[in-house]
């Protein structure tokens, strides 16, 4: 077996997802400055909001959960694995035009299902409007995904990877353009959508064709394989529906608030950056690697490739949780409190920051874990543990909104990842070695604890001795700047002092396959 270099693949990855997410705070800065919390950019929201459930649900979620395990082991194994991505390629060609059609005709009630706070006011008919407009996205975004997969699962990590780059840098070049022109903002964001969608649809395509997956869709036929897809997609589905359940009654709770979809918003944006960089870095490199050394009988490699995955998340998600949870106001006073973005804004979306990471590495863990089970083509028992989860973040979301408003959808959330993580754990106890954490990873864990205490004690520190730094519009930005380097100099400082983390190993695995790197 060719192995898949797993650290480099993260990196690679994580490298590019950064670059995307970078241009996302870009998009969110210039978002809040032109239309603040207000009418236009709540409407915005949940109609770009649409298009991404939907292909959560089909391509990241349901579709390619399935079908990135089975196309994994084709490969590896000689199967005509190029035949196999075709069919799945027609297939999913024909679902996403009914869909959309159905969903373009029904989107009034799809927004009511989304915010029904907004049926008594104008953002009722904004969020109509653009979400029949952005909605063609899903199908160019979920045919990307596909390709994407097929790059993936072949150790093809760059092109992939960069694509969500190609949205943020056209949502920014469709307000500079707005603002230049006089075009209204919300219309023009809109239509950035489905155009993004193209680009990065093009830019896979030719990456995979210049790898050598000449993949065009194929007559949609019940084949075999196809059926084979079908089975072990249906429970994959049914879990990514809940987890839009869960998204669903977060966006219903905060649309009952009026900003509260606009805050939820731009906190989840600031959790999302280490979410995305560390978490779909290791969920894209993951599954295959997995699946491929499952299909060779390689146990002690998969139990190295997981120890490494579960050690490479902890080590990037604790310090930043602690981070957000001891400085959130400065980082959202810096990055959003501009134009029609003000103080009492900043302060809310802040509450929402510090809820949400506490959770942050739940949620990178998730990603950690589920590939055990969808390299096993298990897709039903997530799905079980999803419901589970669900029920917890409905519970909560619901019953504390008297109490705590639109925080106790950051709240749900948070509690049900941690839900999802634990049954995930005790559920892959019966998988044997490979899904065991090594003896490695036992070791660094209480050591980038410690790092991130230290880490998180200092940042405290220089937030309580100089909060006007944060405030001063001459000097907020160089004060972030100076705040995140010292911070990942506590952090990874300390973090090599006492032994969280070698970079000699890293370096071994970029020039090694050895062990799954």
């Amino acid at each position: 077996m060719k192995p898949i270099r797993l650290v480099r693949g993260f990196l690679t990855v994580g490298g590019w997802t950064m670059a995307s997410r970078v241009l996302g705070f870009a998009r969110d800065m210039m978002i809040a400055a032109y239309l603040g919390a207000g009418p236009v950019a709540e409407a915005f929201l949940i109609a770009f909001s649409l298009p991404n459930l939907f292909r959560r649900f089909f391509a990241e979620g349901a579709f390619n959960t399935a079908f990135i395990p089975i196309f994994s082991k084709k490969l590896e194994g000689g199967e005509n694995a190029q035949g196999f991505a075709r069919e799945a390629m027609g297939g999913l060609i024909t679902v996403l035009i009914a869909l959309s059609v159905v969903a373009i005709a029904l989107m009034p009630w799809l927004v009511l299902a989304m915010a029904s706070g907004f049926a008594a006011d104008e953002r009722f008919a904004l969020a109509t409007q653009y979400g029949r407009i952005a909605f063609p996205y899903i199908l160019f975004i979920s045919l990307g995904a596909l390709l994407s997969g097929v790059l993936n699962a072949a150790g093809h990590f760059a092109a992939a990877a960069a694509a969500p780059v190609l949205l943020n840098v056209t949502f920014v070049a469709a307000m500079i353009l707005a603002d230049h022109f006089g075009w209204p903002i919300g219309p023009a964001l809109a239509w950035a959508v489905p155009i993004a969608g193209v680009a990065q649809l093009t830019l896979v395509w030719i990456a995979a064709w210049r790898a050598g997956f000449k993949i065009v869709p194929a007559r949609p036929r019940l084949s075999p394989d196809m059926k084979r897809l079908i089975r072990i997609a249906i429970p994959a589905m049914l879990a990514g529906g809940v987890v839009q359940i869960n998204l669903l009654v977060g966006r219903q709770v905060a649309s009952q608030f009026d900003g509260a979809i606009a805050w939820l918003n731009y906190a989840d944006r600031l959790y999302q950056l280490p979410l995305g960089v560390v978490g779909i870095a290791i969920g894209v490199v993951l599954l295959p690697d997995l699946s491929r050394r499952l299909r060779a009988g390689d146990v002690a490699g998969g139990r190295y490739s997981f120890s490494r995955a579960g050690e490479f998340a902890l080590l990037l998600t604790i310090g930043p949780a602690i981070a957000l949870l001891v400085a959130a106001l400065p980082i959202v006073s810096v990055l959003f409190e501009r134009g029609r973005f003000t103080h009492a804004d900043s302060v809310a979306t802040a509450w929402a920051v510090a809820i949400y990471g506490l959770g942050l590495p739940a949620f990178v863990l998730q990603k950690v874990l589920q590939p055990l089970y969808f390299s096993r083509e298990n897709t039903r028992t997530p799905f079980n543990y999803a419901l589970v989860a669900m029920g917890v973040n409905v519970v909560i979301a619901v019953g504390l909104a008297p109490f705590i408003g639109y925080l106790s959808a950051a709240v749900g959330t948070t509690l049900a990842g941690w839900a999802m993580v634990a049954q995930l754990w005790l559920g892959a106890r019966s998988m044997g070695e490979a899904a065991r954490f090594d003896a490695r990873f036992l070791r660094r864990v209480p050591r980038i604890i410690v790092s991130a205490a230290v880490m998180g004690a200092l940042v405290w520190a220089i937030c309580w001795a100089f909060p006007a730094a944060f405030t001063a519009p001459g000097l907020r930005g160089l004060a972030m700047l100076g705040l995140v380097i010292v911070g990942m100099i506590a952090y990874f400082g300390t973090a090599i002092a006492i032994g969280a983390v070698h970079f000699a190993d890293f370096r071994a695995a970029m020039r090694r396959g050895k062990g799954g790197a």
